[in-house]
């Protein structure tokens, strides 16, 4: 399908000119003489790129047309290509306009050479930002979906590793089989398996949680199993274990691979028969519970050790479900650091690339601390890369943002642009509020 482009311009032989040179560049090209005219045409049809002039009232030269035409066109096609036909007096207003989103700008006359390779530029990249914006619309779909017809259990996500993952999770959850979830620490195992049983059919039912690698051996079989008053010093009544307050619903046990093997001696009698008895009691307690587990350690190389069991290994594995690193799901790591501040922090730009650039070793678990951490450093709402407290090297296209050879123009088009909102002026240019009106100061710049 050929682009077309609306040409809004004053003059007729400008209009002629320039659609014989997209003609001959199997370009379509249309022309309407005055900003209302052109306006009607953007809500009536689909063009792929705008070339507008910046006067259409007779002997006027200001320019002030053109910039009301496109701030009109901004406001209702914010992500449409504009490039601004311009005689050269008005290059100054046509470079402030590209600073607030234009694409480009020509000067009259113009090279036909350098104007076809600049128009093809716009429109290849204006399909390939199409193309993401589907794909975007596409995956905030499904996920919106998968929120309405499952419980999520407020997990924060954008990455398509943690939507493929949640997908699995809600088809198993109904099914009344075992849960193995693995993933480093600190990366939201807990978490996933309160989706599991939030989805069940034992969801009713209670929803126990249990450390088994934090318990000692001699601790381990009361923790779990329970035991009778006097069964060893120091317990003067019944003891009631994890399997029986678990029965009819889930028991999670994590870490599971630091387990003694004694401890996954019993816990596998448990699971065969779901029967047991109480330390120091004879009376056999039989359950029905779902069991999800979870670890951080490499159970196959453990189990070629022999330091776990490869049966129990099988008979907790039923499904298993990877759960991914956090540096290995960046997209997660915004939403999850705007859910941790609260909406009443923003986050400048350069502290939003140096949370996307950092490698998090401790994962969700660090990224919680941190973001705590920098709302009470924080004096103004603002979050910047300064009250991060993280070892971070940017790439030197990024990290110029935020040094101290911001300009004065610069600073007054961002508060022009924020209608005089510091904070949002703040953001633009990747400041906290606080350095932002350092800068104004040095530059005597008041709003």
């Amino acid at each position: 399908m050929k682009a077309r482009i609306l040409v809004i311009d004053d003059n007729p032989d400008i209009a002629h000119a320039l659609k014989i040179l997209f003609m001959i560049n199997n370009i379509d090209c249309e022309h309407r003489l005055t900003p209302e005219l052109g306006l009607a045409a953007l809500s009536e049809h689909h063009y792929d790129l705008v070339m507008q002039d910046m006067n259409f009232t007779k002997d006027t030269t200001s320019g002030e047309e053109g910039i009301e035409l496109f701030n009109k066109i901004r406001q209702h096609f914010d992500d449409l290509p504009i490039i601004l036909m311009t005689a050269w007096t008005h290059l100054e207003t046509a470079v402030e306009l590209v600073k607030s989103g234009a694409s480009d700008y020509i000067g009259k006359p113009w090279d036909d050479d350098k104007l076809i390779i600049t128009v093809n530029n716009l429109l290849e990249l204006g399909e390939l930002q199409h193309a993401q914006r589907s794909s975007a619309v596409k995956h905030h779909k499904k996920r919106q979906a998968l929120a309405e017809n499952y419980d999520l259990c407020g997990l924060r996500f954008q990455s398509d590793a943690m939507f493929d993952l949640l997908k699995i999770t809600t088809q198993v959850a109904h099914a009344d089989v075992a849960v193995f979830i693995t993933g480093p620490n600190g990366a939201g195992k807990e978490k996933i398996a309160e989706i599991v049983q939030a989805n069940s059919s034992c969801k009713s039912g209670p929803f126990i949680k249990v450390n088994v690698g934090a318990l000692s051996q001699d601790l381990m079989a009361a923790e779990l199993f329970g035991a009778e008053a006097g069964s060893y010093t120091g317990i003067t009544k019944r003891r009631i274990g994890r399997f029986e307050l678990a029965d009819k619903g889930t028991l999670f046990l994590d870490e599971i691979g630091n387990l003694s093997l004694d401890g996954q001696a019993k816990l596998l009698r448990v699971l065969e028969t779901g029967e047991f008895e109480r330390i120091g009691g004879s009376e056999t307690l039989k359950v029905k519970v779902r069991i999800i587990s979870a670890t951080n350690a490499d159970i196959k190389s453990a189990i070629a050790k022999g330091d776990f069991r490869e049966d129990l290994y099988y008979r907790l594995n039923v499904i298993e479900l990877p759960l991914k690193s956090l540096n290995q799901r960046k997209s997660d790591i915004l939403p999850l650091a705007e859910f941790f501040l609260g909406s009443d922090f923003q986050l400048t730009e350069i502290a939003s690339q140096t949370l996307k650039h950092y490698a998090w070793p401790g994962n969700i678990r660090e990224l919680k601390n941190v973001m705590q951490r920098a709302s009470l450093l924080s004096s103004d709402k603002i979050i910047d890369s300064d009250v991060l407290g993280l070892d971070v090297e940017l790439p030197q296209s990024i990290s110029s943002i935020n040094n101290e050879e911001v300009t004065m123009s610069e600073i007054k088009l961002a508060i022009s642009n924020a209608s005089g909102v510091i904070s949002e002026a703040a953001k633009q240019l990747g400041l906290s509020r606080s350095a932002l009106y350092r800068r104004m100061k040095k530059f005597e710049i008041s709003t």
